[in-house]
């Protein structure tokens, strides 16, 4: 069977060798998909999600190559305790999908401002994803090989926005995207490489059933940016359907 590159699985699975994989909030939508995805690519998958039960249901739909991960993003505690686990399982994480996230605008829109869901939503959206890879950019860097990636939206785009609808979700998107430039800029030539990618309108819990694409396609540039081969300098683009998108 060939994979997204046009690569055999078996190969792909020699290619990742013994690589271990995190993805956050990946217990359901999108988040189970690139699991999923990551392990026919031949990597470990460790499935974090705060409900301990649906990261297990979510690891035995994937199969063996899943592992559950009980993480909370918006609790520094958590994140700290998740990588110690995941280091003890595994040996360290080598690709990290910044994955979860919320959305909690309803029909808010700016001037007007709910400093609670814009707390919330930055807690989640951003300040989540930067206390995971705090935690677990090191050992990436003294592995010498890492990727990280962001998954973020097009509502973060500043080049595309044009409404002020979901106003907490769009700043909190366009600040990942901020985030993804600097990460890639400071860790530049030491194997790792950092990348936001956009799924697109996916049918999931936060895109809602009709949402024109499915978890699978949502989940594909992901996955592409998780597994770029050595010597691919990709690093510091934000990506939907594997092109390029304005920031």
């Amino acid at each position: 069977m060939l994979g997204p590159d046009g690569v055999k699985g078996g190969e792909q699975a020699m290619r990742h060798g013994d690589r271990t994989s995190l993805v956050t909030g990946g217990a359901r939508g999108i988040g189970l998909e690139i699991g999923r995805q990551l392990a026919d690519q031949g990597l470990r998958v460790l499935i974090g999600a705060r409900n301990a039960a649906a990261a297990e249901e979510a690891c035995r739909a994937i199969g063996p190559a899943a592992l559950p991960l009980a993480l909370d993003v918006t609790s520094a505690k958590s994140v700290t305790a998740a990588v110690r686990e995941a280091g003890q399982l595994t040996g360290g994480i080598d690709v990290l999908v910044n994955n979860a996230g919320v959305s909690l605008d309803g029909e808010l829109r700016p001037p007007y401002l709910d400093e609670d869901i814009l707390h919330a939503t930055l807690d989640t959206n951003l300040t989540g994803a930067w206390r995971v890879t705090e935690a677990v950019f090191p050992g990436m860097v003294e592995a010498g090989y890492g990727r990280i990636v962001n998954v973020t939206s097009s509502y973060g785009s500043l080049a595309l926005m044009d409404s002020g609808r979901r106003p907490a979700y769009r700043i909190s998107k366009t600040a990942l995207n901020a985030l993804t430039r600097m990460l890639a800029a400071e860790l530049a030539g030491t194997g790792v490489l950092v990348n936001a990618a956009d799924p697109g309108w996916t049918r999931s819990g936060m895109g809602g059933p009709s949402a024109p694409r499915g978890p699978k396609e949502g989940a594909d540039t992901p996955v592409w940016l998780a597994t770029l081969p050595e010597g691919d300098g990709t690093t510091g683009g934000l990506f939907a359907d594997r092109r390029p998108l304005p920031w």
